[in-house]
């Protein structure tokens, strides 16, 4: 008699190898199309700026991309990325390769000898300082963990010295780049949001944040770094984008405002507490932190349960997925779009130039 478990499984199997191969006869040529395709034909554009033409209408590149110019600016700036990781990598390898060969070793027992200079050695302030600033929670450190950020950070500083070494090299003859790096400018109005900095400022960063966000949290404690840096020197405005996930966080921004309705002063001492205790944004807590923020709690109740400011929030939301926010933090410094809780370079890199600018 037949073992009925091995029936099965012949069955099984020859099953499996029909729809294999019949998926596999779908996939092959056929000779036949599933689907009709439009017919397109490659051209020249006619004008700048054109990228096709459906009869006699002609598409721009602004049509194309429509709404998602941040995604594709995005690619933009991966791509720029690429290259200028490929060039630095290219530059190493021929200037310092070529000082290796003059001394007759191989490249990295170069770099390890004559650059680094010998084993490079992580403090124990440099490891606490990547931690907290990493929000790395001590409980989940355990040697192997710690080990992983000790050699992370000796990478980064042999990577370093590496680049100053470079720098040295170019400083007198310096490379040509013929690729320039993608600039996203959107025209962002601050309105009448909550700022702190020179009113006029030459620069002004207008943030879409989320008081629940984690990551917007972080960028907050980088725009107090801004704050301290640059003084009167830039102006930074504060519209609200709470994500649908986070349930607590609108609450939060219509409070903040009924705050900033008392005081900008007091909102950003509200906005800084919230930001700590993002764990903690019910009722009674925002009106703990309104208390400590100098308001006076009883208009600032009455306001927050009149919801005197729900469609203020909507209307800064609203405007953010006009201008093609969808995460956040986003910020736009001078209309140059930024994604992300990013280090204070990167602020700071597009913040200089714009200062310096005409």
């Amino acid at each position: 008699m037949q073992n009925p478990k091995k029936k099965y499984l012949s069955f099984t199997l020859v099953t499996a190898s029909t729809v294999a191969l019949a998926f596999a006869a779908m996939s092959a040529c056929t000779g036949n199309q599933a689907t009709a395709k439009p017919n397109f034909i490659t051209k020249d554009p006619p004008k700048p700026g054109v990228v096709a033409k459906i009869g006699n209408e002609e598409i721009t590149e602004d049509q194309l991309i429509g709404q998602d110019k941040l995604d594709f600016f995005e690619l933009q700036k991966r791509e720029y990325e690429l290259k200028m990781d490929r060039l630095n990598k290219l530059l190493a390898d021929k200037l310092i390769g070529a000082e290796a060969q003059k001394a007759g070793m191989p490249m990295e027992q170069y770099i390890d000898k004559k650059i680094v200079g010998g084993e490079i050695k992580i403090s124990d302030a440099e490891y606490k300082k990547f931690v907290a600033e990493k929000h790395i929670p001590e409980s989940q450190i355990n040697p192997q963990i710690k080990e992983r950020i000790n050699s992370f950070l000796q990478a980064q500083k042999k990577q370093d010295l590496v680049q100053a070494h470079i720098a040295k090299l170019t400083k007198s003859n310096p490379v040509e780049v013929y690729f320039k790096k993608p600039k996203m400018q959107v025209e962002v109005d601050a309105g009448q949001a909550p700022f702190f900095g020179g009113k006029n400022a030459k620069v002004t960063i207008v943030e879409f944040s989320d008081f629940q966000c984690p990551f917007c949290g972080r960028a907050a404690e980088t725009v107090n770094q801004l704050k301290k840096k640059y003084g009167n020197k830039i102006k930074v405005a504060f519209k609200h984008f709470p994500l649908p996930m986070h349930r607590e966080a609108r609450p939060a921004s219509e409070a903040s405002m009924c705050v900033n309705e008392q005081s900008t002063d007091k909102f950003w001492k509200f906005h800084d507490l919230v930001f700590k205790n993002p764990e903690k944004l019910d009722t009674a807590s925002l009106e703990g932190y309104a208390k400590q923020s100098g308001a006076d709690v009883k208009k600032f109740n009455e306001c927050v349960q009149a919801k005197k400011y729900a469609d203020y929030v909507q209307k800064d939301m609203e405007y953010g997925e006009k201008i093609g926010v969808k995460s956040t933090p986003t910020f736009f410094i001078n209309g140059q779009i930024v994604s992300g809780a990013v280090p204070i370079e990167t602020f700071a890199e597009i913040i200089d130039e714009e200062l310096e600018a005409k």
